[in-house]
């Protein structure tokens, strides 16, 4: 089950991203190539197969990604503290 994203972490991120949505974009795609490139690739591949804008493809692939794991490390700090 993938973990719940919650409105502080969409906003976190969207605020991120949205200071300045190319370079972040940039940075992210290096953040993934390393962290999952399995997935890097399908965004890439995606984004280049698609009939509709690569880098705005690309960019809703990245938040996505990036508030699915910050919930998922929320969660297990949340799990922690409830083990403890």
């Amino acid at each position: 089950m993938l973990p719940l994203i919650v409105e502080e972490i969409r906003v976190e991120v969207m605020e991120e991203a949205l200071q300045d949505v190319s370079a972040w974009r940039k940075k992210m795609i290096h953040y993934i190539k390393e962290e999952n490139p399995e997935i890097n690739a399908a965004i890439i591949d995606a984004a280049g197969r698609a009939e509709l804008d690569p880098k705005a493809l690309a960019l809703g692939a990245y938040l996505s990604y990036r508030m699915l794991e910050r919930a998922a490390k929320e969660e297990s700090g949340v799990m922690e503290s409830i083990l403890e």
